[in-house]
């Protein structure tokens, strides 16, 4: 365990490049919005001043609307593709025109509950708790317009969870006619076979381009964008960070952004039953370009346990989902469920293991009185890496190493919590 503490430090200080830290070398050689915030779990283990660094870092680039980007583009770099020129948002630094999972209230709750340096964590908690706020505003204002309690994504990207299979259906309606020729730099450091495919990447593409032409201003984008989905994942993430910078604002006397924090909290609870499947027994994301559920049963189901808002009958039908999930294959949890036909055990967000997901899920499992399930994917984690080391992701037939090497959210999540007793 010394051996391996000590090497996910070294990728923690090797990936870092002054104030931020990117997820591995050459593959993603930028600023990644949800890698910086978990990461800085793992910073904070043995530097905690570092940790706070990275989220200042991150949240410097936020844009006047409460946006904060899915990238910021801090220094150049060839060997990552699309990179500022395409996406053309005009900003300084350069950055992406979405956004990502906002965790970065759950991990500012987690540091001050965490720390031992209390005088810095309160002063710099303190003093991003208006940019936390207006991010989380920007989300209920401009990605939820009708008020429903279900925010809105207008590209994958913005999920995390890039090419799972949820959005199989609302990724074919999306054309792409204009995208013209372009060299991915991706399969220069991973194998095809492990990445998203082709006509992923074209529609991806295709979604760029339109933020761009419409000059990336978010009162238009949640409608006119060609892709748009309440995804679970991310609005059972924003529910738990709603929660979390409600507890933040009450602790430094904000009482104006804890009331909009609770009218928020209460409508995303209402909103995000409405994506509950019976027939299956879980959550699925919501299409809103043809009002039907997604037809995939995912990994980002389970945040709904992170999130705290599942109730009693349906929490037992979603673990019983789990433990379908984790009898199937030796490592847990796959990005998909194992039964589907287009499970993918190699391939990113089609069927992998993610530690970033495993921490987050075992979270909830706790809460939902199965400390069980949460002790197993602690387990499964631990084992991974023991056996393969820090990638990025995890086969979960075998606990293969897959994707980017030396990653540093995995590193992160060992330090802070897979690793440790």
């Amino acid at each position: 365990m010394a051996d391996l503490d000590q090497a996910a430090r070294a990728i923690l200080r090797g990936n870092d490049l002054g104030g931020y830290t990117v997820p591995t070398a050459g593959l993603y050689p930028f600023q990644w919005n949800w890698d910086s915030c978990l990461v800085a779990l793992g910073w904070a283990t043995f530097d905690e001043a570092r940790a706070w660094d990275e989220i200042d870092s991150l949240l410097s680039a936020q844009w006047d609307d409460g946006m904060v980007p899915h990238i910021v583009f801090h220094k150049p770099s060839p060997t990552y593709f699309p990179g500022p020129d395409v996406w053309g948002t005009g900003r300084t630094p350069p950055t992406s025109g979405i956004t990502q999972p906002p965790v970065a209230a759950t991990v500012v709750r987690r540091l001050l509950e965490t720390a031992t340096d209390t005088a810095l964590t309160e002063a710099r908690a303190r003093s991003i708790l208006p940019k936390l706020f207006a991010w989380h505003r920007w989300f209920h204002t401009h990605r939820d317009p009708q008020g429903e309690g279900l925010v809105g994504i207008i590209h994958p990207w913005e999920t995390g969870r890039d090419n799972a299979a949820d959005w199989d259906a609302a990724m074919a309606a999306v054309p792409t006619d204009g995208v013209g020729d372009y060299q991915r730099r991706d399969l220069q450091h991973v194998d095809a076979d492990q990445r998203p495919k082709k006509a992923d990447y074209d529609r991806y593409l295709y979604m760029v381009k339109h933020g761009r032409e419409a000059g990336w201003v978010a009162d238009g984008l949640h409608d006119s964008a060609p892709f748009c989905v309440a995804d679970i994942g991310i609005n059972a993430l924003l529910l738990r960070a709603d929660r979390d910078l409600a507890a933040l604002a009450e602790r430094f006397g904000d009482g104006a952004a804890a009331g909009a924090l609770a009218g928020w909290i209460a409508r995303s609870e209402a909103g995000l039953q409405r994506l509950w499947h019976d027939g299956e027994g879980t959550y699925r994301s919501l299409d809103r370009r043809t009002g039907a559920l997604v037809d995939a049963s995912g990994s980002g189901a389970f945040l709904m346990l992170t999130a705290r808002a599942v109730p009693d009958d349906r929490r037992q039908r979603l673990l019983a989902m789990m433990d379908r999930w984790l009898a199937a294959v030796p490592y847990g949890v796959p990005s998909l469920d194992p039964a589907d036909p287009r499970f993918d055990a190699k391939r990113y967000w089609r069927g992998p293991c993610w530690l970033i997901m495993n921490y987050l899920i075992a979270d909830g499992c706790t809460w939902a009185g199965r400390p069980d399930l949460a002790a197993r994917l602690k387990a499964d984690s631990r084992a991974m890496v023991e056996k393969s080391g820090f990638w990025e992701y995890f086969d979960p037939t075998d606990g293969a190493g897959l994707g980017g090497d030396s990653f540093t959210w995995t590193a992160a999540m060992w330090l802070a919590w897979a690793g440790q007793a």
